[in-house]
């Protein structure tokens, strides 16, 4: 089957759609303050991206463009990609959308940087990301993972 990777709109059917998702935190809560205090137009563009099963939101991700001078990532530095909150609904797992998602996130031929989630590290290897020695003062806790487009290792 073919699924097609959409921007999420800020409204609120999205924010209701958020709530399924394990991983429902401060960036929703902030877009939901948003839509009230400014009335956001139903086409104002979020960091979000998800794929639908008919009009169910079933899994998503966001991701935002970093500049190169807050890399401290890549040599040499550049712009790139954060990915977060990778999530498919529980029983949409295992049919490849999580791979669709970052598959896209790939298709802007930028470098990405991800935080994976706990025992997640065989999905991430298997999508092409490795991880980075860890720096205490840079990662604060996190195991950041890295993926470089062909075209940028080859330079």
């Amino acid at each position: 089957m073919d699924y097609k990777v959409e921007r999420l709109l800020v409204n609120y059917k999205t924010l209701e759609e958020f709530k399924k998702f394990k991983e429902y935190g401060i960036q929703e809560l902030s877009m939901m303050d948003d839509l009230e205090t400014n009335i956001i137009e139903n086409d104002s563009e979020s960091p979000f991206y998800g794929i639908y099963f008919g009009d169910k939101l079933v899994a998503r991700m966001s991701l935002y463009e970093r500049k190169a001078k807050f890399d401290q990532y890549f040599d040499p530095k550049q712009d790139f990609l954060e990915l977060w909150k990778l999530e498919v609904l529980p029983n949409y797992r295992q049919k490849h959308y999580g791979s669709i998602l970052v598959e896209f996130a790939k298709s802007f031929g930028k470098p990405i940087k991800t935080n994976p989630r706990v025992k997640s590290e065989k999905f991430w290897d298997k999508m092409g990301f490795r991880s980075v020695s860890y720096d205490m003062d840079r990662d604060l806790g996190e195991n950041p993972l890295l993926w470089t487009p062909e075209t940028i290792i080859s330079q």
